[in-house]
């Protein structure tokens, strides 16, 4: 249990901070391969596991993943649910619907594909929340943009440098770029850097947290889905007070750009990854990585090949502040 450690800096709203050190997660009570989503999501795999093997694997990868976490010093919100006649089988992904602040801001977000948006759980998230300390001053909802046929999938296509105030996006049936704009002037973020990628099939990346991951001084990029000509530009803002990791597209392909750093709740630092993605990573890759926190991988085997995300996608950080010091 996260009891009696202090929560560095989170009580004091003009601290900003790039790494969370309270994640929500959702149990893959339904999970199952999303057709609806493997139209454009070219990570998703089909195995032949009967269902009731299936839901017993990812359901042990999902609390091993919990324990793991909570063993180092992340709050870990457990966000259940009912189930209702519709099944939500990419809930395990939260990181898609919703983001917070540390003003106390919480937004949710318009989903691409129609059987995710059943996964937008907002009275229970904003429930969860507060009885684990987190107070929500406000929510803005950026989900009548269904009614355009836009979408803007939160953490899955912004990645934020929140240190410079900027947004990182890779452009896509997923992330609009009007929405991204909309949203980033609404939650004060001076600046926007969007771009196109291109996959060998010559469709884009789905999501751009799959090839771009930025921490406080690092971030990890496949650049080589950037055409040239923007990838020169993206490179060199990253640079600026990143240390650069580059992964090859075969990298990528093993999830080694869906990591995040986090920050425990005494300030240790930590790079969750899968442990496909630590298998991937070259030692040169894994020893740069070290220089920046403690190296969590996490098994979530099956959930990343059926599902086509991996551990990045099924955290949802958590930046609110904490009605108290301590947990």
């Amino acid at each position: 249990m996260l009891q009696k450690q202090t929560l560095a800096d989170l009580t004091n709203p003009n601290t900003i901070k790039q790494n969370a050190n309270c994640v929500v997660m959702v149990p893959p009570k339904e999970f199952s391969f999303n057709s609806e989503t493997a139209r454009d999501n070219e990570f998703q795999q089909g195995i032949a596991l009967p269902a009731e093997e299936l839901k017993s694997s990812v359901m042990a990868e999902f609390e091993s993943m919990v324990t793991q976490l909570r063993s180092a010093g992340i709050q870990v919100i457990v966000l259940d649910y009912q189930l209702d006649a519709e099944a939500t089988p990419d809930a395990v992904f939260p990181n898609n619907w919703f983001s917070t602040n540390s003003e106390g801001d919480l937004f949710t977000f318009p989903m691409a594909c129609e059987n995710r948006r059943r996964e937008v759980r907002l009275d229970e998230l904003r429930e969860a929340l507060e009885m684990s300390g987190r107070h929500v001053n406000s929510h803005t909802s950026f989900e009548h943009y269904y009614q355009h046929g836009a979408y803007l999938e939160s953490t899955g296509v912004m990645i934020f440098d929140h240190i410079n105030r900027t947004i990182y996006a890779a452009l896509s049936q997923r992330c609009d770029r009007d929405v991204l704009e909309q949203f980033a002037e609404q939650a004060g973020y001076h600046r926007v850097v969007s771009f196109q990628t291109v996959l060998p099939s010559g469709r884009p990346v789905y999501h751009t947290n799959v090839m771009l991951a930025i921490g406080e001084r690092f971030c990890v990029i496949c650049d080589e889905v950037i055409p040239q000509y923007e990838r020169t530009f993206v490179l060199k803002s990253l640079a600026k007070d990143k240390q650069i990791i580059s992964i090859s597209l075969e990298q990528m392909n093993a999830m080694c750009g869906n990591v995040l750093q986090l920050e425990s709740v005494n300030g240790e630092k930590l790079i969750a990854m899968s442990q496909t993605a630590y298998n991937a990573f070259t030692q040169a890759q894994l020893n740069q990585l070290a220089s920046h926190g403690r190296l969590l991988p996490l098994d979530v085997t099956t959930i990343e090949t059926v599902g086509g995300g991996s551990v990045r996608c099924m955290l949802g950080e958590v930046f609110l502040p904490a009605r108290s010091k301590y947990l």
